[in-house]
């Protein structure tokens, strides 16, 4: 199969075509040894050492996202966490980094404690805005830029192709969290970005039974020397992922495209029926027009505008804690991507600093029926 005349659909459903060439079995063996027989001569022909660097069980999950993505080489780790912070663990002490205002907050929290105590110089912006970034910049200084888009949980929208080409001509990779939009959706380095990020346990796997982080990079970049530091830290600090959680990765893909379209279209549903309703005070979600972003990300989503939004009640922080609790078919809990649908009351998971109002309720739409998830939100304002 090649990946680059193949339809995203076909290479998820497929996995590529992988075939066990041994047994000739459709879906891959899980892969349990930790480590690997060297040759006689001393040498690992194999290619294959220990397995926190070298697990075959990464390699058909790690090859389907990069053909997704269009990349050069994806790696595996244990968290979107993992993944993440590996980007940042590859620069030096001293750099200057831009990151977003509004992201997801465990990393957030990461870049403005450990990262700043281990001495990179981390800078919060308004990523949205293109201006704002290209007055941040500092070139020759500035060493990353990072953005998230849609960005958790106000899902902001942050133009992909204008950012790398201001992070480049300062000398700057750019990274981009696209977990929200998924590869079906946005393809950042076809965009311009360098490197891409996933956690994995979202929408990739889509089912709530694993945790899992990503990384691809850009052709013509596995070789550079960010990206190989990125590698050293994986295999280094041991943030790798399980033989099982690959396979169930790999499992979770093959219904990728059909579970995004049916979040998509339910989530652009769900919104347009609570726009304008007398007890939200506002709907954000990238797909209506009203909203910040809606003109960018029909430029750089293809097929849909993500499965999440978040509503404001318009009576406030107790009333928006009350629809939480009076949902019956919404699940109170964090995390998203999966088959359920999912409602959080944000600010109260964030804490202080928080930029979601105190009214905002997160919900992360999954695949049930549209109608039925909507009747149950009316129920739960009825109720607050």
């Amino acid at each position: 199969m090649d990946p680059k005349t193949t339809h995203p659909d076909t290479i998820a459903a497929q996995a590529l075509g992988w075939i066990d060439e041994q047994t000739r079995a459709v879906t891959p063996p899980i892969h349990v040894s930790s480590t690997y027989l060297r040759d006689p001569d001393n040498q690992y022909r194999s290619g294959r050492i220990y397995a926190r660097a070298d697990n075959p069980a990464f390699d058909q999950a790690e090859a389907v996202i990069n053909a997704l993505e269009g990349g050069q080489q994806a790696l595996l780790f244990a968290s979107g966490m993992a993944a993440a912070t590996a980007v940042f663990q590859a620069l030096a002490p001293g750099d200057h980094v831009l990151a977003p205002k509004v992201m997801y907050w465990s990393l957030r929290n990461w870049l403005m404690s450990f990262a700043t105590q281990w001495g990179l110089q981390v800078e919060l912006i308004d990523m949205s805005d293109p201006a704002v970034v290209q007055a941040a910049v500092r070139p020759g200084q500035t060493k990353l830029v990072w953005i998230e888009t849609p960005a958790n949980p106000l899902w902001t929208v942050t133009d992909i192709a204008a950012t790398a080409r201001i992070a480049h001509a300062a000398g700057a990779l750019l990274a981009v969290d696209s977990t929200v939009a998924t590869p079906l959706l946005t393809q950042p380095l076809l965009l311009g970005a360098d490197v891409v990020m996933h956690a994995a346990t979202k929408y990739l796997n889509g089912h709530s039974d694993l945790i899992a982080g990503v990384l691809v990079v850009r052709e013509g970049a596995a070789d550079s020397d960010h990206w190989q530091r990125v590698r050293k830290v994986r295999a280094q600090l041991g943030g790798t992922l399980g033989s099982f959680e690959s396979w169930l990765l790999l499992r979770g893909m093959r219904t990728l495209h059909l579970r995004v379209r049916a979040a998509c279209a339910s989530a652009q549903r769900i919104a347009e029926h609570f726009h304008g309703h007398a007890r939200v005070l506002e709907v954000m979600y990238p797909g209506l027009p009203h909203c910040q972003g809606h003109e960018v990300a029909k430029l750089q989503m293809t097929g849909g505008f993500g499965g999440m939004l978040s509503i404001r009640v318009k009576a406030g922080e107790a009333a928006a804690i009350a629809v939480a609790a009076n949902t019956r078919l919404w699940k109170r809990a964090t995390s998203l991507g999966g088959t359920e649908s999912l409602i959080e009351h944000r600010a109260s998971v964030e804490g202080a600093g928080t930029p979601a109002p105190t009214d905002l309720l997160r919900l992360s739409v999954g695949i049930e029926d549209a109608t039925d998830l909507i009747q149950d939100l009316e129920q739960a304002l009825a109720a607050a």
